[in-house]
């Protein structure tokens, strides 16, 4: 466990990591291919700073075009949906049409994730933005007054180990699944996980 200390640092790497993203996201939405230098200088920190989160422009690049195309949990404003199972599938869905769409760059992203922990990454900034947890978390917003604070955190975090490219790479490369079957073994873990809840 972190103690609080560790927790300030941990939040703010995360802060930081994020913030060289949305730098990155600003200046390719004003029509340009940023340099490292630039992107650091756009999220007010140094260019050491920014290489301790990215080993270069291209990992930086790639992730900020996958930041950009992932939903938000604000796909659920104005949801009055109580249903958490068919909330939390339809965040899967729209999570699944995302990495179909970028299953080049989700991969590439993945590879210099795993490099980073190759690295000795361990106790240093974050190899990736978590992206996944608010958005279930979002989803889960049905059940805060059935299910206790910390059974719905345990349940986004099981749930993040279903949504994403880690689930998409075990459902492709290690089962051999087509995207329908995946999308149905999916789909199952969410229900059972949720009523396990």
């Amino acid at each position: 466990m972190l103690d609080d200390a560790g927790a300030l640092r941990t939040n703010q790497a995360r802060r930081t990591r994020k913030a060289l993203l949305e730098a990155a996201g600003r200046l390719l939405k004003q029509g340009r291919r940023p340099s490292f230098e630039e992107v650091a200088e756009e999220a007010l920190v140094s260019r050491a700073t920014a290489y301790r989160y990215f080993a270069g422009i291209e990992p930086l690049l790639v992730e900020t075009a996958l930041d950009l195309a992932f939903p938000g949990e604000d796909m659920f404003d104005g949801d009055p949906s109580g249903d958490a199972v068919a909330r939390v599938q339809r965040a899967d869905a729209e999570v699944q049409a995302m990495i179909r769409a970028n299953e080049a760059a989700v991969r590439t992203m993945l590879i210099h994730s795993l490099q980073v922990g190759l690295d000795g990454a361990a106790g240093g900034p974050p190899a990736r933005q978590n992206r996944r947890v608010p958005l279930i978390e979002a989803a889960l917003a049905p059940l805060a007054g059935q299910v206790d604070e910390a059974r719905r955190t345990r349940l986004a975090r099981a749930l993040a180990l279903v949504i994403g490219t880690e689930g998409m790479v075990v459902c492709r490369d290690v089962l051999r699944l087509g995207d329908e079957e995946a999308d149905d073994v999916r789909r199952w873990m969410i229900g059972a996980l949720i009523a396990a809840a």
